[in-house]
C-alpha cells in the first residue's frame, strides 16, 4: 500500500463520453500531485480545476451524506468522497460511471429509472394525521426498520444489482428496501392493494438474493433483508385472502 508523506503522484484514468456528441467512449489519463488525506472526489475536483474544466461528475455534501458522488473506483462501487487515495493499494485510479444506468456525460449517469421505480413504491408513511401524531412505538418496533432510514439513495445498490442487467424493469433493491421501511412501521396503514404490484418478477420475486446490494451499501443497509420482509408481507396477505380474512 502506498504511503503519502507530503504529496504523491497519482494517475487517474477516467471514463469520458458525451451522449450528446458523436465521439465513442474512451479513457483519459490525468496525473495529480495528491496531498495527504485527499479523497478520490478531491482528486477529481483538482483535475477539473487545474487540467480539464469539462470533466463532468456529480457531488454535493463531500461528507458521504448526499450520495451524489457514487461511481466505480478501481472496479469497486463506492462514494468518491469516502475513498481516500492513501488507502488504495495502487497509485493508478480507474474511475468509471455507475453500471445499470445510461451515461449522459463522463461520470454522470441518468438516474431517471432509479427515481421512477422509487416513486412507484410510494415511499412515504400512509397514515391518518392523528395516527401519525399519536402513534407511539416501542424500541423493538423501531429497530425493525431503523437501518432502512439510513439509506441515502445513492444508487450504489442499484448499480451493483446483477438482476437489472437481464431484467431492466426490476424495481431494484433501494426502492424495495424503502418500501419495507414503511411496511414495518406500525403506524403505516396502506391497503394491501398498494403493494400488490410488487408481487411479480418485476418486483420482489425478481431478486435472486445474490446480496451484492448489501456489499455495495456505504451505510450498512441490508436491502436483501428488506426484500425478504416485503415477500413475507405479500405471502401473509395471500394466506389471509385464501382463508377469507381481511386486513
Amino acid at each position: 500500500m502506498p504511503s503519502l508523506s507530503d504529496n504523491s503522484i497519482f494517475r487517474f484514468e477516467i471514463f469520458r463520453y458525451d451522449a450528446a456528441g458523436d465521439a465513442p467512449p474512451r479513457f483519459e489519463a490525468f496525473e495529480i500531485n495528491a496531498a495527504k488525506g485527499m479523497s478520490v472526489l478531491q482528486g477529481l475536483l483538482q483535475i477539473q480545476d487545474e487540467q480539464d474544466p469539462s470533466l463532468a461528475f456529480r457531488y454535493a455534501c463531500r461528507g458521504a451524506v448526499c450520495g451524489s458522488c457514487a461511481m466505480s473506483i478501481n472496479g469497486q462501487l463506492n462514494l468518491a468522497c469516502r475513498v481516500q487515495l492513501d488507502r488504495l493499494s495502487t497509485r493508478r485510479i480507474v474511475v468509471e460511471p455507475l453500471p445499470n444506468l445510461e451515461v449522459l456525460r463522463d461520470l454522470v449517469v441518468d438516474m431517471t429509472p432509479f427515481w421512477e421505480k422509487y416513486e412507484r413504491v410510494r415511499p412515504w408513511l400512509h397514515a391518518e394525521e392523528a395516527a401519525q401524531r399519536d402513534g407511539l412505538m416501542s424500541e423493538q418496533e423501531r429497530e425493525r426498520f431503523d437501518q432502512y432510514v439510513n439509506c441515502i439513495l445513492c444508487g450504489l445498490c442499484y448499480a451493483a444489482c446483477p438482476v437489472l442487467k437481464s431484467n431492466d424493469q426490476f424495481t431494484g433493491p433501494a426502492a424495495l428496501a424503502k418500501l419495507y421501511r414503511f411496511l414495518s412501521d406500525p403506524r403505516d396503514q396502506r391497503p394491501a392493494a398498494e403493494i400488490r404490484p410488487e408481487d411479480s418478477r418485476q418486483g420482489v420475486w425478481g431478486c435472486h438474493t445474490i446480496t451484492r446490494c448489501i456489499d455495495a451499501c456505504p451505510k450498512n443497509v441490508r436491502p436483501t433483508d428488506g426484500i425478504r420482509g416485503v415477500r413475507r408481507r405479500l405471502l401473509s396477505q395471500t394466506l389471509k385472502k385464501f382463508l377469507g380474512e381481511t386486513e
